[in-house]
């Protein structure tokens, strides 16, 4: 049974964020409880009101966080979604991660929020 158990939790990944303060048990702990998500492999045209469109389907967004190059001020692929409560960030990596948005497949994963920027890129808000 402890087997079946096993393969029916999902996977987590063995990556730490190098620039995260604190130990990996901590780092884990803080993905468990962020409401926080990264979505990759967006086109450079999608809009922050498209993306709000999609994510808040299945949950509150709280905020829309576009990446943008650091010289041409234009977006760069990727962004961050926060949703006010973790159910709803759940719900989103489990049905819309691979949804088409833009004729691209839009990727999600839970991250956690540091103070830090970058090399190449700025996170601006709406």
């Amino acid at each position: 049974m402890a087997k079946l158990m096993k393969l029916l939790q999902p996977l987590q990944s063995e990556y730490v964020d190098r620039r995260f303060d604190g130990t990996k048990d901590e780092y884990f702990e803080q993905l468990d409880k962020s409401s926080t998500l990264y979505i990759g492999n967006l086109s450079f045209y999608t809009s922050e009101d498209q993306i709000y469109e999609l994510f808040s389907k299945v949950g509150v967004v709280s905020r829309v966080i576009v990446g943008l190059d650091r010289n041409t001020k234009t977006p760069c692929g990727f962004c961050f979604v926060m949703y006010h409560t973790r159910g709803g960030a759940q719900a989103a990596v489990k049905y819309l991660n691979g949804t088409k948005l833009d004729n691209r497949c839009a990727s999600a994963f839970f991250v956690s929020l540091n103070k830090h920027k970058r090399s190449g890129h700025r996170y601006t808000s709406t």
